[in-house]
């Protein structure tokens, strides 16, 4: 193993943030992050594919960036395999490989920037679908014993863009491979969400498959969200609230056509994005950075943006949306 120091993360954020690691690591096997952990004196970090954190800062510590691969079918079922990843895959290749096999249960996914061992700290999620919806199992290291352990679906209490390795859970595992249930036959479409249809019937597709729904998927957020390659972004920034019937009732006193989803509970979720707009940031840029003109969710960097200037941002639309609607929002991505 070579620790390198005083490494650039520049490379290694889909913001594009010009931050510094005192000390880097790629990990490639869990024996190379047992062998780290003894070294791992200073503050830790492990980082995936970097597309859901903002550096407002140096990391004065040790970066693992876990790059465990593999993809393999572990059971097979009448209509089901179980499927085990390596944490350090790109998520998005994993979904365009399920496809190809013709397993179905994450195409609504596709596109979705990241590791797979990131996705069930975020219990990603789009167009109808999360990942705890297919999740039956994770590997992870606790950093602590260096015992590998396992958590079955409830052991990790996901919730919206939640779960418990973004609470008590956080820096103390390094997630090292995931297991999914997907569908050989029989698959389950989630059509109704969003675009999904409308641009299924523009591509001439009267009964989808999997594939078909990856496609369009891929076609409706490359055109709403902008290319980390081109722009620096983190894509969501902000979670969706869900919030009593009786705010959003308030709310169309004034906005009677204001959008929302219906949840258990008498409870609604109402798209962050629209509350961002309705306060005038959508297109407005501030700065090196701003919020992206097809997309008010999406903050960008435009280019030399650092992260304090992001963190400004992210926390003037949140004061704003606050005053106007009496909602506080609040941020997907992990701000270090």
């Amino acid at each position: 193993m070579t620790i390198r120091e005083n490494v650039s993360l520049l490379p290694y954020n889909t913001f594009g943030i010009p931050a510094q690691a005192a000390y880097f690591l790629d990990i490639h096997s869990i024996d190379e992050l047992r062998a780290a952990l003894p070294r791992a004196t200073l503050p830790l970090l492990i980082l995936g594919g970097g597309s859901n954190m903002l550096f407002t800062q140096h990391w004065p510590g040790l970066v693992l960036r876990n790059r465990l691969r593999g993809i393999e079918v572990q059971r097979r079922f009448r209509h089901r395999v179980w499927v085990r990843i390596g944490a350090g895959e790109t998520w998005h290749d994993v979904v365009q490989w399920a496809v190809r096999q013709g397993f179905g249960g994450i195409e609504n996914l596709s596109l979705i920037p990241g590791s797979a061992g990131a996705a069930p700290v975020q219990n990603i999620g789009a167009y109808g679908v999360e990942l705890k919806d297919v999740f039956v199992q994770l590997e992870a290291l606790d950093l602590q014993s260096g015992r590998l352990v396992v958590f079955r679906r409830a052991a990790c209490r996901f919730g919206y863009r939640d779960s418990v390795f973004k609470h008590e859970g956080k820096g103390r595992y390094c997630i090292t491979a995931v297991t999914l249930s997907l569908s050989t036959s029989r698959h389950q479409l989630r059509l109704s969400y969003g675009d999904i249809t409308r641009t299924l019937h523009s591509m001439g597709v009267e009964r989808p498959g999997i594939a078909d729904i990856s496609e369009a998927i891929i076609r409706i957020r490359s055109s709403k969200l902008p290319d980390p390659a081109r722009i620096g972004n983190c894509g969501s920034f902000f979670k969706n609230p869900e919030v009593e019937r009786g705010v959003l009732v308030q709310i169309q006193q004034h906005y009677p056509q204001a959008p929302h989803y219906e949840l258990p509970g008498d409870r609604v979720k109402i798209p962050a994005g629209w509350l961002i707009e309705q306060c005038g940031w959508k297109g407005k840029r501030v700065g090196n950075t701003g919020c992206y003109e097809k997309q008010a969710l999406v903050l960008v960097n435009y280019g030399g943006a650092t992260g304090e200037e992001v963190k400004n941002l992210a926390f003037a639309i949140i004061d704003s949306v606050e005053q106007r609607f009496g909602i506080r929002l609040e941020p997907e991505v992990n701000m270090l």
